[in-house]
């Protein structure tokens, strides 16, 4: 993911939609896996990497595992809201493929949603390879490549899910939702799994660990029923390959 790229232009152009959009408790459906996020994530004292960060919430859950957490992401934008709130303990305004530290740097990187937000998904989990410790961890969290052609027939919550075209390939997408007054213009890539495991592959990282989590009880998002049915988002596990 290039400065300039199209990737980091979208996301510059819709920052304040995505901070409306992210800070609305209930509203996103992180607030339905939070708790299960927490979890997967674990306790630990080390230095964790936010790549991608966004607004910072997931900075924040990092500092509730009790990790000292360095936030990045490719828009200034989003950085500033990010401090402005002190969801870490440092900062840097860098795209994922240029990582502004040294080699072995981090106990932990986490990219949660992100990898499907990145043009070159290879050269990103790369650069982390590059700044993960020989004993090191990468927490990724991408909406599920089974229903990301999908849509859902109808509104109701048992709906059918019904895909748009073929589950292989590599594709562009932009779409807009719509929820309780806020839009958020969503972009970004939909490929397969094979690829996503390729790319680990390709960057000597071994997944060790997979969730496809189901939405928690009470958490007030008004998609948690259909779901349960079927898994919105894949979390992986990932540690450096010995050398």
């Amino acid at each position: 993911m290039k400065k300039s790229g199209r990737d980091v232009e979208h996301w510059s152009g819709i920052a304040e939609e995505w901070i409306a959009w992210a800070r609305t408790p209930g509203h996103d459906a992180f607030w339905a896996y939070r708790e299960s996020l927490l979890g997967f994530i674990g306790r630990g004292t080390g230095l964790a990497l936010d790549v991608g960060c966004g607004e910072g919430r997931v900075s924040r859950l990092l500092k509730e595992c009790g990790y000292h957490v360095t936030a990045t992401d490719p828009v200034g934008q989003l950085v500033a809201a990010a401090k402005e709130v002190r969801s870490a303990d440092g900062y840097a305004v860098a795209p994922a493929t240029e990582l502004p530290f040294e080699g072995g740097s981090f106990d932990l990187v986490v990219a949660c949603n992100v990898l499907m937000d990145v043009e070159d998904v290879p050269a990103v989990l790369e650069e982390i390879e590059r700044v993960l410790r020989p004993s090191g961890t990468l927490m990724v969290s991408i909406v599920h490549p089974f229903v990301d052609r999908g849509h859902f027939a109808g509104s109701e919550p048992d709906a059918t899910l019904v895909h748009r075209d073929s589950y292989f390939g590599r594709k562009r997408f932009e779409e807009a939702e719509e929820s309780n007054g806020l839009t958020m213009n969503f972009a970004g890539w939909s490929q397969p799994l094979e690829n996503y495991m390729a790319a680990f592959e390709k960057a000597g990282l071994a997944v060790i660990s997979m969730r496809e989590p189901v939405p928690e009880d009470g958490a007030g998002w008004r998609h948690s029923q259909r779901w349960r049915r079927f898994p919105l988002f894949l979390w992986l596990k990932a540690k450096p390959l010995p050398a």
